[in-house]
Order: C-alpha cells, then structure tokens, then sequence
C-alpha cells in the first residue's frame, strides 16, 4: 500500500497559470519531506505577461519549463500538456507519487485516475480551491500553511455570550472555529475506531485516518505544528498519554 513512509520516486507537475511563484521553492521543500522528487515539470504560455517572472526561477530551481502555446482564444491548452503528461509518465510506472500544484478543479478527473491506478495523489493549492479537487487527492497541501512566517492563533472552544446576542467579533471568531468542530468530530471517529481494551487509540492512526477522509487536513491550520499537540490544546475533550510500550508515542482517549 502506497504511503507517505514509502515514497521514492515523486513527480512534481506544476500548472504557471494557478498557483504562486513565491510559494514555488517553498513547495519544493514541502514535497521534499515526503520522498524523492524525480521530475519536476512547469507548465505555461512564458510568453505571458504574466508569467514572465517564471524563467529565472525555474531554471535556479532545475523545474523543467514546459511551453504550451493557446492554440484557440479561450482554451487552456496548458491543462491539457499537463495531463497528457501525467497519464504518459503514469504508464511508465516508475513513479508511485503525483504532485499536481494547482488550485484548478478541472485537474480532479486526473487525480481520480492516478488514485485509481494505485498512486499516492498530492495537491498543492490555496484555501479556496474547490472540494472536488481536494477530496480527489490522497492529500491536499494549503499554500497559505506553506513556510507559514506567523501561525494562525491556536484555536480555542468558544466563549458564551453574556447576552443572547453575539457581537460582531464573537461572530466572527465562531466561524474560525467551525472548522475544528469538524477536526474534534473526526477525532471522535478515529477514536470509537482504533480504541484498544484500556479505551486509548494512538495519535499517529487518527492522524492517518483524518487524511484518509480529509485529505486537506493540516494541523497548521489551526495554528499547531503536530496533531499531539492540537489534542493536548483541548484537556476538556481529550486524555492524552505515553503509550505503554515504553517509547515516547502518544495515545489518546474522548472525554
């Protein structure tokens, strides 16, 4: 089974037109932690006006530029190089790990395609790129948590309102934190599943488990830099402790 423990040989498939070029060696370091990136490959029109900061670079970084002209006024001829490209490299079979950078949904038929094959899938883009996308992938990397210089402030269980009307501030913190109410939900799940007879399951495998359902899932996100610690940030929902097998490994149990 494809995992990111076992990573060796990475393709890096860059679409110019969607994603940042100041995030572009950051992403290279973030790919870099989860195996050996083998090809790295960008594609775009470098005749665009907007992507003439794109040469110097790809050619410091030793990206590949794949040039693509718009043959017709309107059409993204570049997406298409992209996944010709992919399914060519995908039948060559050397590969067990796809990286598409993009923020663009009409990439999600390929990553259902590479999943399907047996490839582990990554995604790179913004926040705001379409579920389709992320949830076609085996997991989606957030630019914006991508050498994050000032982490988001840690999320923390609401406050109630002293009056039965919230302020325009209390509304606004409540919608930062509906996302981890979806996080806590998810723990839960990983709990009820991997409990063991004394009621504790192991963080690393809620850790798989929220990737699996939620392949955006980044405990940066919120602020914290592992999973142990978000868990720890919530005392009143959780028990943590060293797992019993004596090494530092951590094991959790809901409240």
């Amino acid at each position: 089974m494809i995992s990111l423990e076992n990573l060796q040989h990475i393709a890096l498939l860059i679409d110019a037109d969607n994603t940042q070029l100041s995030k572009l060696e950051e992403v290279i370091q973030e790919i870099s932690k989860h195996g050996r990136i083998v090809v790295k490959r960008a594609y775009g029109n470098w005749g665009k006006d907007n992507l003439k900061g794109w040469q110097s670079e790809l050619k410091r970084l030793a990206i590949k530029a794949e040039q693509q002209f718009d043959y017709v006024a309107g059409k993204n001829a570049t997406d298409i190089a992209l996944v010709i490209d992919a399914m060519t490299l995908m039948h060559r079979s050397l590969y067990d790990g796809f990286v598409i950078v993009s923020s663009d949904s009409d990439f999600t038929p390929l990553a259902i395609n590479l999943h399907e094959s047996g490839i582990y899938v990554m995604g790179v883009g913004v926040q705001q790129t379409p579920e389709s996308f992320k949830n076609s992938c085996d997991e989606f990397i957030l630019l914006e948590n991508i050498d994050q210089k000032t982490p988001a402030a840690a999320a923390e269980p609401a406050e109630k309102p002293k009056s039965g009307r919230k302020s325009k501030s209390s509304r606004k913190k409540a919608k930062k934190e509906e996302p981890i109410d979806e996080i806590h939900r998810l723990l839960r799940l990983a709990w009820d599943t991997y409990q063991d007879d004394d009621g504790f399951a192991y963080v690393s495998n809620a850790g798989f488990y929220l990737k699996r359902v939620k392949p955006d899932f980044d405990v940066r996100t919120f602020g914290f830099v592992k999973l142990t610690t978000l868990i720890e940030a919530f005392p009143d929902r959780y028990e943590t402790r060293v797992s019993d097998s004596g090494s530092s490994i951590k094991v959790y149990r809901c409240k």
